[in-house]
């Protein structure tokens, strides 16, 4: 390993090897319940994001336990740190095929790369796509499409008021 002038690592090495620790951290606290995890962001100056779903929805009392988890394995002697855990929210964005699959029976707005916005209910879910069930309207008959997941910008709940 490659040594700066002060004979340390460089800051994105220690950055990637600490977000393997949470990394583990975080699977272990997670292991065996219906929470997991959807996202974990590090920045330079060690704030820590973690986002957590589960398949029966997140408490703040879940957010709660996961952060003391994640606090309890840390040393801030060490490190100084800052630390986020929040539900991944209801209009983030779907990233995994668990959340998607979670999802099933609710409307959700899908956007592609080509800049094509569609609304539907999402009727199927895999790792390489999801079928939606498009409504239809006085001049369009419904639709069941299959869209390529590769081929999506975003998909999202759609929310109602």
């Amino acid at each position: 390993m490659q040594r700066n002038e002060r004979g340390r690592e460089p800051l994105f090495l220690l950055i990637m090897i600490e977000k393997i620790k949470i990394l583990e951290i975080v699977s272990n606290a997670l292991e065996g319940s219906d929470k997991f995890l959807v996202n974990l962001k590090i920045t330079p100056d060690n704030r820590i994001y973690v986002d957590i779903d589960g398949d029966n929805g997140v408490t703040i009392d879940d957010c709660i336990e996961l952060s003391r988890a994640i606090e309890s394995q840390l040393d801030r002697d060490e490190e100084d740190f800052a630390l986020d855990v929040s539900s991944a929210g209801a209009d983030s964005p779907l990233k995994l095929t668990r959340q998607y699959v979670k999802n099933i029976g609710r409307d959700v707005e899908a956007v592609t790369f080509d800049g094509e916005k569609l609304e539907g209910e999402l009727t199927a879910a895999d790792d390489e796509s999801i079928n939606l069930h498009i409504a239809g309207s006085k001049k369009k008959a419904p639709e069941d499409i299959n869209l390529k997941r590769k081929d999506l910008k975003s998909v999202r709940v759609a929310l109602k008021f």
